[in-house]
């Protein structure tokens, strides 16, 4: 079971929004020797829904290639058509990603038996662990506990990525699913309460631009020492506030850069962060620390 800290992972663009294959490597080698447990590439934060399939495709192998091992790459392959999700899936698993995350499906609304088709298609077709990845705000549906119960005993469906913020729903998933399902967080803001309530870590956006605090903040907790991670949550919780007020990854794209990591390119019809996003991110970054 993997805990601690994962990050969703930008997809680095040139200026001209072409994809940066060498900013891509050099980040996801600096997110591993920061201390990011896991990496989650073409979720997203990586802009998918803007991506070719190609260039989809692409930063999943590249994504691999650099990890080399050293962490698992969980790749995401979700769709709202499943045949598109499991073309992307089978490639991951050609790629040789560890795992595979699919989101519900959005736009389509989806009944709970349509959802439970959709995900055990794929894993009747795909011998990878599955993360199910429930974000309501932006699917629309919410896959309820029973459904996710019904979905936790197909042999390769072993966690959730939950970015509800309802921090009574790990124990009702917990109840349908089993104490083995794995919890992870998919919301910064909840990611010490989640893990309070029974979760295992966090898919987190700030761990772009800050994957050592998150790290250290996660392996604190799980030394049990929970006043420091305290600490550290709430020294980020200006960073996570101003990276989620304008639609992500527009904000975090923007502080990447401010760090040289990365251009801010986000692809339409996502647009560039206004002035006073920018100027509350950058004063987020400074009072982390991460900027002077």
């Amino acid at each position: 079971m993997l805990k601690g800290s994962l990050v969703a992972l930008i997809t680095p663009m040139h200026a001209d929004g072409s994809l940066d294959e060498k900013k891509l490597a050099e980040f996801v080698d600096w997110q591993i020797k920061e201390g990011t447990v896991g990496l989650v590439p073409t979720g997203t934060t990586g802009e998918s829904p803007t991506l070719t399939h190609d260039e989809h495709k692409r930063v999943v192998e590249i994504t691999v290639e650099v990890a080399a091992g050293r962490v698992p790459v969980i790749a995401g392959t979700g769709s709202n058509s499943t045949a598109e999700a499991l073309d992307f899936s089978q490639h991951a698993k050609k790629a040789g990603a560890d795992m595979i995350m699919l989101v519900t499906p959005y736009y389509n609304k989806p009944t709970q038996e349509g959802m439970y088709l959709h995900f055990s298609t794929v894993a009747d077709a795909v011998d990878l662990p599955m993360i199910i990845y429930n974000i309501p705000p932006r699917s629309i549906v919410d896959m309820t506990p029973e459904t996710m119960g019904r979905l936790a005993k197909h042999k390769n469906i072993v966690g959730v990525k939950d970015a509800t913020a309802n921090l009574a729903r790990p124990y009702h998933t917990r109840k349908a699913c089993g104490a083995d399902f794995v919890q992870y967080s998919g919301e910064d803001h909840t990611a010490l309460a989640f893990l309070a309530v029974g979760g295992h870590g966090c898919i987190s956006v700030t761990g772009n631009i800050a994957p050592r605090l998150i790290s250290d903040m996660h392996k604190l907790w799980q030394d049990g020492k929970i006043d420091e991670a305290m600490e550290i949550q709430e020294r980020l919780i200006p960073l996570h506030d101003a990276l989620f007020s304008e639609t992500s990854p527009g904000p975090v794209k923007y502080a990447a850069s401010l760090l040289g990591l990365t251009s801010e390119h986000v692809r339409l019809p996502l647009a560039p962060p206004a002035e006073a996003t920018r100027a509350r991110v950058r004063a987020a970054m400074v009072h982390a620390g991460l900027l002077n």
